[in-house]
């Protein structure tokens, strides 16, 4: 049987409220700003403020070259708290 340090980092931040969110990053191509090229990012996040993604954003425009043209976020809740239940007992046969 698995101890607590078998569960899975994303599973426990699932739990915290945390959910699996994309974002779709279209930007500016540094050689030709004419051109539009997209990113698609993905980590868990907490919506609706989306602080890794805000982190992430603004590593983009400190660091790289492409302008940012538009970014389209989507995020589903995965797992929620209140969806964990216990069922009942468990019996094994041997």
């Amino acid at each position: 049987m698995g101890s607590a340090r078998d569960v899975s980092p994303d599973f426990i931040r699932q739990l915290a409220g945390y959910g699996l969110t994309t974002a779709e990053i279209l930007y500016h191509l540094p050689d030709h700003p004419g051109l539009l090229q997209s990113y698609v990012w993905q980590a868990y996040d907490l919506a609706p403020g989306f602080p890794a993604l805000t982190k992430f954003l603004q590593f983009w425009r400190d660091t790289l070259d492409g302008a940012l043209h538009s970014v389209r976020v989507g995020h589903s809740g995965l797992i929620r708290p209140a969806e964990i239940a216990l069922v009942g007992p468990e019996f094994r046969l041997q």
